[in-house]
């Protein structure tokens, strides 16, 4: 199976704190979005920032990974929430990501669906793309 390659784009004027840029989504092409210093470093104020992104990345794929994880074992989710935090520390760089997954899964233990987030974490590709950074996760089984 051939692989598959998604590309963003950033324009970028000025210089890195009183600059500005956007960043376009090409392969899907859904949008540019405003990025800069102050939405990375303090508050977003309607822009997003590489953080957000790598988020928005992580989130997804990890749902990605653990449905399907599920579903091989036979006890597929009826829903996955994830949030991704990223956190970035001027000066020093992303400095962690926590990952919190509530999901329903008829039939499954809370014991076995921490055991498949784990799993799904380690499995993931935008996780193991991260792997530099420590990944944390919180994986809770709602009723």
């Amino acid at each position: 199976m051939a692989g598959t390659t998604r590309t963003a784009t950033n324009h970028w004027e000025g210089d890195l704190f009183t600059g500005n840029g956007q960043v376009t989504l090409e392969s899907s092409g859904i949008g540019t979005f405003d990025v800069n210093w102050p939405s990375r470093a303090e508050e977003a104020n309607g822009k997003t920032s590489p953080e957000e992104l790598i988020a928005a990345a992580h989130s997804s794929c990890f749902n990605m990974a653990f449905s399907n994880g599920l579903a091989k074992a036979g006890t597929a989710p009826t829903t996955l929430d994830t949030t991704a935090a990223v956190t970035f520390v001027p000066g020093t760089g992303i400095t962690g990501i926590a990952l919190k997954v509530i999901g329903a899964v008829p039939g499954m233990s809370a014991e076995d669906f921490q055991a498949a987030a784990e799993d799904a974490k380690a499995n993931c590709p935008v996780s193991q793309a991260l792997s530099a950074v420590p990944i944390t996760l919180e994986a809770t089984l709602s009723e």
